[in-house]
Formats: structure tokens, sequence, C-alpha cells
């Protein structure tokens, strides 16, 4: 495994050995061991979550806090998406900074998130299926959120404004400013 640093610190994106011939491909998408030697410390997973969406889909930006928060490793099993992370961590040199890498079935990568991070992606093909490991169960008394479109953030998702889709919930999510006090 292919271990890339990002901007942001700890997070980083891992790129499997991928083993083809004339029968089509293989590769490990998780090994334990070697993750926790990539990322330097021993994480486990306890939750696997996957969604479907399609093209223009937009869901960000999500967190959970205090005793709920979460690592996450992510990857795209079928179709593209633009995967963003934001540096959540007021201690940080990167605090407010994002970071965003297209993860897709063709190359394969997968993004590991650190706890302290609000997460996002956008879907660019057709339609995409997205996977992600979580280090801690989903609370829903825990979650937070930013507004996908927000201007302190400035992120560009890489979907025209006309064909963004975005859930109501997402949609009133709070801006960035407001997590700064």
């Amino acid at each position: 495994m292919k271990v890339i640093k990002t901007p942001l610190e700890g997070c980083l994106i891992l790129e499997p050995r991928l083993f083809e011939d004339e029968r089509g491909y293989f590769f490990e998408s998780y090994n334990q061991r070697a993750f926790s030697e990539a990322v330097g410390r021993d994480i486990r997973f306890v939750q696997d979550n996957q969604s479907f969406s399609k093209k223009g889909v937009i869901r960000a930006l999500h967190y959970q806090t205090g005793e709920f928060a979460q690592a996450k490793l992510v990857r795209v099993s079928q179709g593209r998406v633009l995967d963003v992370a934001v540096d959540l961590r007021p201690e940080s040199p990167t605090f407010g900074q994002h970071f965003s890498i297209e993860l897709s079935e063709e190359n394969n990568k997968q993004l590991f998130i650190p706890k302290g991070f609000a997460h996002g992606f956008a879907v660019l093909s057709d339609t995409a299926d997205f996977c992600y490991k979580c280090d801690n169960y989903y609370a829903p008394e825990s979650e937070g959120g930013i507004i996908y479109n927000d201007p302190t953030l400035n992120i560009d998702w890489g979907i025209p404004e006309e064909e963004q889709i975005v859930s109501p919930k997402d949609a009133q999510l709070p801006p960035f400013k407001a997590l700064v006090k």
C-alpha cells in the first residue's frame, strides 16, 4: 500500500497495490496491520457504511463531536466522487482548510480522515457507491455539520450550481463561522 500525505496533518491518501491480468484485477481494500502501520497508530473500525447516489448529489459536510467523534476510511466501489475533508481542530495549523481528491472505481484510492474533520462528497459520475469505515458508532445527538456552500470554506464541488442536489437537512446546516467562537 502506498501512503501519500495531504496538506492536512493526519489526513492520508492510501493507494492499494493492484494485481491485474487477463482475468481482471485483485486488490486488498483493507488490512488492519498494514493500515495501522500506514497511519502510525492502532485504529479499530466498528461500523461500515455504504451509500448510493446519483450525479450531482452533494452529501456534506458532516462530523461527530465529543466521545462519538469518528475517524473514517473512505473509498468508491463504483463511479466517481469528489471527496472533501475540512480540518475542524482549533489547535491545528490547518484549521478551517480543506482538501479534496477524486476517488473512483478506476483509481481505487482511499482517504483516511482522522477525528476532528468534517467530511463530504459530490457525485461526478452518473451514479456512485460510496463506502466508508468508521472507528466509532453513529450517534445522532453528537452529529454536526457545515453548509456545503459556505463562503469561508469556498469549496469547489466540481458540479455546476444548477445541477447540485442537496438534501433539505444539508441545505440548512450552519456556516463555518458558527464553529469559530
